[in-house]
């Protein structure tokens, strides 16, 4: 099986409405529609391209067949978004200016990339990462 890239991701949060807000005011995200007490979806790809991130507030398909206990069925994740090089530092000041802790710039080598990283109201590591342009 080949994959063409992500589909959706799905963060479970505690207030979906805060959370919608900080993905689409401090990360830049666009909305897809206006959240609700229970989803908010956002455009996370090229437009027209299935590739989204929802936020919900109660349980997920399935979370009943988790291998973890109750209450830990999902617990935080880590996700990058691509910047373009030029636009990484205005990433990070965008951060700062919505007293959003950032960490960083870190430097990664193995990817011929730099990266900013932070965290989102319910504890998820996120990062803004810009491969270097190829000369």
């Amino acid at each position: 099986m080949v994959s063409e890239g992500f589909a959706e991701i799905v963060l479970i949060v505690r207030d979906v409405r805060a959370s919608a807000r900080f993905y689409r005011d401090v990360v830049g995200l666009t909305p897809l529609g206006d959240a609700s007490s229970d989803w908010a979806w956002f455009e996370a790809g090229d437009p027209g391209r299935l590739q989204r991130i929802a936020l919900h507030r109660g349980s997920l398909l399935f979370e009943e067949h988790s291998p973890l206990p109750h209450g830990e069925h999902w617990g935080p994740v880590h996700f990058a978004f691509l910047a373009a090089e030029d636009q990484l530092e205005a990433a990070a000041t965008r951060l700062r200016a919505n007293d959003v802790t950032v960490y960083g710039p870190v430097q990664l080598e193995w990817k011929q990339a730099r990266s900013y990283y932070f965290y989102d109201p319910d504890g998820n590591l996120l990062e803004f990462i810009a491969p270097r342009r190829a000369f």
